[in-house]
């Protein structure tokens, strides 16, 4: 074990989740989680050619197809097995994979290459895992690390690349059925026939692709407010719809074809597949998208709670979904013959209340495509957090939820590529077969990751693990196959944005990875800091020096470039390293490590921040204060741990709970003259409140004016020696001469020779770090006190 990171056991804080806070989280649900399944009814039947289906019969047994595909699929699968897989209240394929990172040794990314010495889990978690053969075949084969880490990317990309396919389809969908109310409309201005024809057909041609673009502008512009304010804003709509929906599937049962209960019977499917064709075989592409969304409902759980989700689904939507298919699917079996009789539309029994569908559904399809755009920032944001996407701007929009979150750059890329899908194609049966093929290759790479899961996390037994993979497996695979027949029928589209945001990531991943492996090295020990440098003149001036650094022993080597070329340094240093780890969050009494780095004498300490891929630490302004006072608190119990005085490199040690015995220092927050509360400044309570207390004062005060917290040393105390009391008044020394921030800014090249690939991922690299909308290390660092070195990496 690395004596720099030291075991550290993380304990999550689950808060009681209340009936009252499951309603609310379930009424939100309806606005964000299952708009999109809702909604898929518009599109299931209506991406159909009409020339496919010959006979009533054939209808049925479609019906019968998404009955079960829905009970299997969302509810069998996600509702009651994915969903227990979650990381700590994350979802999505990447919060599989780190759980998976965690639990087996299998991490490819430079925030995974500690993380087996940084973080011992729950209780269950510590115990000693039985060494099986699968589990020491995985980690043996590299390959299979190379594997389980594409599996991942795939799936995030799928499912941002739904986020961009899924408003284009929702709303071109409902917009298709506003130009078909305005045909019927306008013929009532026109006395002949062909020129009412005519002035329908233009109407029905031109009027969807504006009406929808414009829709998914305002969508996108809205996304700003917040899961909390749009689940808010948009489930009354959802509520409406689904009873508006559900109404009317009844009626159509009753009116049309109550026979179409008896379609649920699996023998109905069985009679499909008996006389199956290639045209029979391209209709399950259609039938695949009754269940756009069911991954979401996974991914979007860092939005809510499993609970909330779970019992929306099974007392409402499940339900709801299944007598509206069941109505349109008996509207369509009587009334076969006409290319309209598909939009469910058509199905509404009153005329007047079609033109009050079209506007519902207008608005229900922007709803809708909530759910995807929703879990596209949860993936981006762990994608981020994990070292696999280009620095961004992540927005927490909620106090209370932490998954809660919105990046800017990423919800104008997804409005400008779903406005280009909706202008290209203009049609939704494209569009359906690209959002069907990104919709069974992400639920493939689901039941991949979690067959692994239940056999290496929960430790079933493989025969338990292979049913799972088989079973499910083997349905999505049957309608991939289905989506990559219509490949040159739209589906290519989805092959262009993966392939588009699979080069983001790799390119990403591949520059990081080779960054911090040249960083390691050519990082220099301590001893050529404490030892060489003397020899060349180096001159200690007042001040605090922090050097942020990616390594988290030795010394970085863009800091003794500096030192070479200008030979002096602060009389207090301080190398600091934020490690993203694959954990959702991590308590902030256990986010600071503090150790020392060299002789006492030299006042150079380490601190490594540590956070996790749902933890804000972007908007904190006070990691200053927060380190020198976990280093104060370090010095106060150095005395105290033998071990740390005898370690090289020194030992990083935890401050999980404040000291009692008056040794470190306090912090004197300075808001204004007539005011000054003095804080000791601890892991587990007034630091936290000194964070609170920042966070009210951004909320309450206009204009916003920073805090100064000055430290001060502690009252004499007998305990305290006068070793640690002159050290402590050192840090305090420094801290009032000012404060430098050194910051490695790397250049990347490709060394002559390399290949193709290597050079392709390398300036696709530099091209995204130099465009990235977000600085290298969290903290918001004075221009003025900003050293930056440039060095030269040449891979």
């Amino acid at each position: 074990m690395d004596p720099a990171l030291g075991p550290v056991s993380i304990s999550y804080e689950f808060k009681k989740e209340t009936w009252t806070r499951t309603f609310v989280l379930s009424f939100q649900s309806l606005g964000v989680v299952y708009g999109r399944l809702s909604t898929a009814p518009l599109y299931v039947f209506g991406s159909i050619d009409p020339k496919d289906i010959e006979s009533r019969e054939e209808m049925h047994e479609l019906f019968s197809f998404v009955f079960w595909t829905l009970t299997i699929i969302p509810l069998l699968k996600y509702a009651f097995i994915v969903m227990r897989a979650d990381d700590d209240g994350e979802g999505g394929t990447f919060s599989l994979y780190s759980l998976l990172c965690r639990h087996v040794k299998v991490g490819l990314l430079p925030c995974n290459k500690n993380s087996g010495k940084i973080v011992h889990h729950e209780e269950e978690s510590r115990k000693e895992k039985q060494e099986s053969k699968a589990r020491k075949a995985i980690e043996k084969h590299k390959s299979s690390h190379y594997l389980l880490l594409f599996l991942a990317l795939l799936g995030a990309c799928m499912m941002i690349s739904d986020t961009v396919l899924t408003p284009a389809i929702s709303v071109l969908s409902a917009a298709k059925g506003l130009g078909r109310s305005l045909g019927m409309i306008t013929k009532k201005f026109f006395s002949s026939d062909k020129t009412k024809h005519h002035a329908a057909e233009l109407l029905k041609k031109y009027v969807p692709t504006p009406v929808a673009c414009a829709i998914l502008v305002c969508l996108f512009t809205l996304q700003h407010y917040g899961t909390n304010k749009i689940g808010c804003m948009f489930a009354p709509i959802v509520i409406v719809w689904i009873f508006f929906m559900c109404g009317s599937g009844l009626y159509n049962i009753i009116h049309w074809d109550h026979e179409i209960i008896h379609a649920i019977s699996p023998m109905y499917m069985l009679r499909f597949m008996k006389k199956i064709n290639l045209r029979h075989w391209k209709l399950l592409s259609s039938v695949v998208l009754c269940i756009a969304g069911s991954e979401a409902m996974f991914a979007d759980l860092g939005h809510f709670s499993k609970k909330s989700i779970k019992i929306t689904f099974v007392c409402l939507i499940y339900p709801v979904l299944i007598l509206t298919y069941a109505g349109q699917t008996a509207f369509i079996s009587k009334n076969l013959g006409t290319d309209e009789v598909f939009h469910i539309r058509e199905s509404i029994p009153n005329k007047a209340l079609q033109h009050v569908f079209t506007v519902l559904s207008l608005f229900a399809s922007a709803v809708g495509s909530q759910a995807t755009i929703t879990a596209g920032f949860s993936i981006i944001n762990q994608c981020q957090a994990l070292d696999c996407f280009p620095r961004v701007e992540v927005v927490h929009t909620s106090e209370n939820v932490r998954g809660q979150v919105y990046v800017p750059d990423a919800n104008w890329v997804f409005m400008a590529l779903s406005l280009a899908v909706t202008i290209g194609f203009h049609d939704i049966s494209p569009i359906g077969k690209a959002t069907g093929l990104a919709i069974t290759c992400g639920m493939l790479v689901t039941t991949s990751l979690m067959s692994l899961v239940i056999a290496l996390y929960w430790e079933k037994s493989l025969l338990i693990s292979a049913c799972f993979l088989l079973f499910f497996g083997a349905i999505e695979a049957m309608y991939l196959s289905t989506s990559l027949l219509n490949f040159f029928r739209g589906a290519w589209c989805l092959t262009i944005l993966s392939l588009l945001f699979m080069t983001i990531m790799v390119s990403w991943h591949y520059g990081t990875l080779k960054k911090y492996e040249f960083d390691i090295e050519n990082k220099v020990s301590v001893e050529w800091l404490t030892d060489y440098s003397p020899g060349l003149g180096v001159s200690r001036v007042p001040g605090i020096g922090f050097i942020y650094s990616d390594v988290v022993t030795g010394i970085p080597a863009f800091f003794t470039h500096f030192i070479t070329n200008l030979p002096a340094f602060h009389q207090v240093l301080i190398v600091v390293s934020f490690k993203s780890l694959p954990v959702p969050c991590i308590p902030q009494s256990q986010r600071y490590l503090v150790g020392r780095v060299g002789p006492k004498e030299y006042r150079v300490y380490r601190c490594i921040v540590r956070y996790g891929y749902r933890d804000n630490v972007r908007d904190t302004d006070d990691f200053e204060d927060h380190i020198i006072s976990s280093i104060g608190e370090f010095i106060g119990r150095e005395e105290y741990d033998l071990e740390s005085m005898t370690s090289p490199e020194g030992k990083m040690m935890i401050l999980d709970s404040p000291m009692e015995d008056g040794c470190a220092l306090i912090a004197v927050t300075e808001e204004s003259s007539s005011t000054g509360d003095i804080q000791t400044l601890s892991e587990n309570g007034s630091r936290r409140n000194l964070l609170d207390s920042n966070a009210s004062s951004e909320i309450t005060h206009s204009p916003v004016k920073k805090k100064k917290v000055r430290f001060l040393l502690p009252p004499k105390s007998p305990t305290m020696r006068i070793s640690v009391r002159q050290e402590l008044q050192e840090i305090i020394d420094a801290r009032e001469s000012g404060t430098a921030y050194f910051l490695g800014h790397s250049h990347l090249s490709a060394r002559k020779g390399s290949n193709f690939f290597k050079k392709f991922l390398i300036t696709s690299y530099v091209f995204l770090d130099k465009n990235c909308r977000e600085p290298p290390v969290a903290l918001n660092i004075p221009h003025a006190a900003l050293l930056e070195v440039g060095t030269v990496y040449t891979l």
